[in-house]
Formats: structure tokens, C-alpha cells, sequence
């Protein structure tokens, strides 16, 4: 049975009900949260811990949750705010994850794969600001709207835009550079 996030909200309301209703919210949302995690801390380990501190973060806070957000840009909010600040604390393990995405060096002849393609977004994407980083995969990779965005990470609509412009400038840059 799948919950819309009134009825999860309602169901962890409910006294006695509470874990009941996380496991619907868990079984919705982890596999969303645990790649917007996996994007920005890279690490496939690194991202099973911070997911796991999310979720933990998520089930403690719920019972304070307004409700004056979404309850999926309320539990970005954490999963983006627990994965900069894993960044922050593990910075030189980070650039390691993101060193580890060398791509083959190929002739000129050959064609890139899907695979190699994508570890030369990642890394470039690894090359970026934090801030950065969280607006391009919040509005690249899950297409929230810059007001969404907004709501997770704060800031007026007209920075995140400017920020997305940038990042995307980078990337862009990286990408050209490195070919």
C-alpha cells in the first residue's frame, strides 16, 4: 500500500502508529534520498552512512515537523545538510571518492561508454563549491523547481539560478578541458 505523505503524517500522528508510518515514509523515500546523498558525497559507503544518519535525523525530528514545508523538501533539507557537512568533516576522503572515477585514457578512435560518460559528470561535478554542488544535482538530477530548491537549502530563487548558471559553467569548462 502506498501512503501519500498526508496519510504517513497522519498514520505517525497516531499514537502507537509511529513506526508503522516511518516504515511507509522509508519504503517511499529512501532510494531518492540515498542517490541525492550517493551524488554529492560520492562513496557508495559514505552514502549507506549518511543515509543511515538521515533517516535517523528524520525519525527523531519528526515529531516536531510543522508541516509548513513538504515533507520530501523537509527531509532533503536534512539529507543535503547531513551530506555538506559530511563533505566538510571528510574533505580529503571526498576528493579521494572523486579521484577514484579516472577514466581510461581512450584513442581518439573510440567511442565513450555510458559509464565513462557519467564518471567524467561525477568527477567534474565533485570539482564544485558545496553550495554549488547541492543546487546542480537538486535541480539536474531531481528536477525540483528553484522554489523547491529554495525550501531545501534556503536562499532567494535568483542566487540559486545564479548558482545552478555557474556550476553549470564549470562543469562545462571541466568537461571541455579534460577531453
Amino acid at each position: 500500500m502506498n501512503l501519500d505523505d498526508q496519510d504517513i503524517l497522519s498514520l505517525f500522528f497516531t499514537k502507537g502508529k509511529e513506526q508503522i508510518a516511518f516504515g511507509h515514509l522509508a519504503k517511499k523515500y529512501q532510494e531518492r534520498v540515498y542517490w541525492h546523498i550517493r551524488k554529492m558525497v560520492i562513496n557508495q559507503e559514505d552514502a549507506n552512512d549518511v543515509t543511515q544518519n538521515t533517516f535517523i535525523k528524520i525519525w527523531k525530528g519528526l515529531p516536531n515537523f510543522k508541516q509548513d514545508s513538504n515533507l520530501f523538501t523537509w527531509m532533503y533539507r536534512i539529507a543535503t545538510n547531513e551530506s555538506l557537512n559530511f563533505i566538510k568533516s571528510n574533505k580529503k576522503r571526498v576528493a579521494q571518492s572523486i579521484d577514484e572515477l579516472q577514466i581510461e585514457n581512450k584513442s581518439e578512435e573510440s567511442l565513450f561508454t555510458g559509464d565513462e560518460i557519467e564518471a567524467k559528470l561525477y568527477k567534474a561535478i565533485g570539482t564544485l563549491p558545496n553550495k554549488q554542488k547541492a543546487v546542480f544535482n537538486l535541480k539536474y538530477f531531481e528536477e525540483l523547481k528553484y522554489t523547491e530548491i529554495a525550501e531545501v537549502l534556503g536562499g532567494t530563487v535568483g542566487s540559486l539560478k545564479a548558482s545552478y548558471h555557474h556550476a553549470q559553467k564549470k562543469i562545462e569548462a571541466f568537461l571541455i578541458n579534460k577531453d
